[in-house]
């Protein structure tokens, strides 16, 4: 792992302060329910080029930049944000996830890294070179346990990366039933825990996977009701709720699992004539928040930007 700057200890200092948030739905943390004149779209900057969103216990969504690997920041009472976290030129900020101690671990891209940044004052703690291999995309993170769990698009394989302390990555090889995409198309994407909380669901080329994170052993979970999740990008799961985002579909379809995850069985699919290619989702109450990745729109510095909220 390297390291640009030493790493935080306020895990520790913060852990007493949010312990009496969690809670067993899934998601860690819980939720006010958002006010009915909260907005339920706001602005992102001209050129921002989203892909990731996350959102903790606190009324604030953060959203990283392709363009640049820049964090936006905004208030959902509001719909007013700023630049959290400043990027730079060949930088990439995909899928992020905010831990309950502050900080938020931000997969690279291109780069294959994943960074950690203080999600109070936008400054970069680590960053953490995942892979060596020549044309890598690290593109989504859950937060599992005491590591946060890193897709690579490009490889069959998970990076795990210690969650608050120093400790070394973990490179976990997919085998099983994983089928991997042809070089140059994208396999692994979105990702959750388990409802048993033993494992991960994986989204791969259309296809939802569970994989042991003891051994890396996938295995294809059996869908009913539809016969893929194609485009399947962010993956939100409450309780035996998994929500897919099928990103040029332009919908959300909603899962029921069974208790080990091994089925899955189509109960409704949510649309909305705002999407724009939404590519992933973070709950905040009663609400999914989306960012619209616009791939199919030009991606230049003046296209403009947006996130949506659904009801649940």
């Amino acid at each position: 792992m390297t390291r640009n700057h030493p790493q935080p200890s306020r895990r520790t200092l913060l852990g007493g302060a949010v312990a009496a948030l969690a809670v067993a739905a899934g998601t860690g943390t819980a939720q006010a329910a958002p006010g009915t004149r909260w907005p339920t779209e706001f602005p992102l900057p001209d050129g921002w080029l989203p892909e990731g969103i996350t959102i903790g216990s606190r009324p604030y969504a953060y959203m990283g930049s392709r363009a640049n690997g820049a964090i936006y920041r905004t208030d959902l009472r509001t719909g007013k944000g700023g630049v959290l976290h400043e990027g730079a030129a060949g930088l990439a900020s995909i899928g992020l996830k905010l831990d309950r101690d502050g900080l938020l671990y931000v997969a690279g891209g291109a780069s294959g890294t994943a960074k950690i940044v203080d999600s109070r004052t936008g400054e970069l703690l680590t960053t953490c070179q995942l892979t060596r291999d020549a044309a890598p995309f690290i593109n989504d993170v859950v937060l599992h346990e005491d590591r946060a769990w890193f897709t690579d698009s490009r490889a069959a394989v998970l990076h795990g990366v210690p969650r608050g302390r120093r400790g070394e990555v973990r490179a976990l090889p997919l085998t099983g039933e994983w089928v991997q995409a042809p070089a140059g198309t994208n396999s692994a994407n979105g990702l959750v825990p388990t409802p048993d909380g033993r494992g991960l669901i994986v989204v791969n080329a259309g296809q939802l996977y569970t994989v042991d994170l003891r051994t890396g052993r996938a295995a294809k979970v059996t869908l009913k009701g539809a016969t893929d999740v194609a485009g399947g990008d962010g993956l939100v799961r409450l309780g035996r709720t998994l929500y897919v985002v099928q990103n040029r579909l332009n919908k959300i379809t909603v899962w029921d699992l069974d208790r080990k995850a091994t089925t899955a069985t189509l109960t409704r699919t949510i649309t909305d004539p705002r999407f724009d290619v939404p590519t992933t989702a973070a709950r905040y109450g009663d609400r999914l928040y989306l960012v619209n990745a616009r791939f199919t729109s030009p991606q230049t510095p003046e296209t403009t930007f947006n996130a949506v909220a659904v009801s649940l």
